[in-house]
């Protein structure tokens, strides 16, 4: 459709760059679904663009590739590893594919997004032309990239936990929730309005450039601990009790979602630390993450040692290893471990990673270290 369309719309050097960006829903045969990684219909962002040139497509989809980079990073606290796909497993059409691959608490890769340079391949099977400057007919150059749903999957995998989920600050839509306690009637409705008060008064306070995202917990018939498991449950920042005590003194309990950590915070501060508190947390997320990702990434060279990192349900992790760079090899490694090449890494994760060596499989000869994981 995308490529019938752009046949008719693009005539002239004058129509290019066309770029189209889409948010699309997708139904498609899955034939074992996995809630948000891969299910029959799902929400995609997708963008179709035609170039007059090589270089300009390729500009594009190395810009688009990081965007998805900074956004895994900067605002989901999920560190990517940013590489480019085998020729057996680039999009098919396309000329070469990158992509940014996250690794779960599970030891499996996500491909969590996706930039393709499509060549002249589409322009060519749809004829789609433009008259040059010069007054030639040429074919455009194109690209297509696309992220989906497939990011919440991601974000719950990488930083939940049995209590639920865990959300970056950046991303939360609770960011904080504040929790009136009460032992009586007259108690309970004396730190309702109190919290409704104080709520008032934070949301005035921004994090990030925006306003602080804030509820007040105003159900009376749940007890305090029920409430304080429900918000963990749905992944609240931070949580501000606030009983009959804390009126007296004038202070707050403030307990962290991510650590678990509680400590006492006076009422008057907390216009200050709550800001504060949510940026430390974001950072602490993805520097969790990371050093997870690094203690579970492993460099090997021996075929004994690679199939044991991938050994039954329980293996896992990223393995950097060397490959002959031919798809016979590719596809037999993974018909022997069900790990697959999730990229070739554009930049090394360790200074060796770029040095040449020998095919973990075959013993050929190999430029440099790939990236291998079991994939979702």
């Amino acid at each position: 459709m995308i490529w019938n369309t752009y046949s008719r719309w693009i005539q002239s050097y004058r129509d290019l760059p066309l770029l189209i960006n889409q948010w699309a829903n997708i139904v498609r045969w899955e034939m074992r679904p996995r809630l948000f990684l891969r299910t029959r219909e799902f929400l995609w962002q997708e963008g179709h663009t035609a170039h007059a040139t090589y270089e300009e497509a390729e500009e594009e989809a190395a810009k688009i590739h990081e965007v998805y980079r900074r956004f895994a990073e900067d605002w989901m606290a999920v560190p990517v590893v940013k590489g480019r796909k085998t020729d057996d497993d680039k999009f098919a059409g396309a000329d070469h594919t990158y992509t940014i691959e996250a690794m779960t608490q599970d030891l499996r890769a996500i491909q969590a997004g996706t930039s393709h340079h499509l060549g002249q391949n589409f322009a060519k099977a749809f004829d789609v032309k433009f008259q040059s400057a010069e007054g030639k007919l040429e074919y455009v150059y194109a690209t297509s990239w696309g992220v989906s749903t497939r990011l919440i999957g991601t974000l719950v995998m990488a930083h939940s936990d049995d209590k639920g989920l865990v959300l970056p600050p950046r991303l939360s839509p609770i960011q904080v929730a504040i929790v009136p306690i009460g032992r009586d009637d007259a108690s309970k409705q004396a730190t309702l309005a109190e919290a409704q008060r104080l709520a008032e008064a934070l949301r005035a306070g921004t994090y990030d450039g925006k306003p602080l995202r804030i509820v007040v917990d105003s159900r009376l018939k749940e007890s305090p601990g029920f409430k304080f498991n429900d918000w963990e449950l749905k992944g609240a920042c931070l949580r501000i009790e606030l009983g009959p005590r804390d009126l007296e003194s004038g202070t707050v309990v403030l307990a962290l979602r991510d650590t678990g950590e509680k400590r006492t915070v006076p009422m008057d501060l907390l216009a200050e630390e709550l800001p504060s508190e949510l940026g430390r947390m974001q950072r602490r997320l993805f520097e969790r993450a990371l050093a997870f990702r690094e203690a579970n990434t492993h460099r090997v060279d021996s075929w004994e040692e690679f199939a044991s990192r991938f050994d039954g349900e329980g293996g896992g992790g990223f393995v950097l290893a060397h490959w002959d760079g031919t798809t016979e090899t590719e596809r037999r490694i993974a018909e022997l471990t069900k790990a697959t090449i999730r990229c070739i890494p554009l930049e090394p994760l360790h200074p060796d990673d770029d040095r040449p060596g020998t095919c973990v499989l075959t013993g050929r000869p190999s430029q440099r270290r790939v990236l291998f994981a079991k994939a979702y």
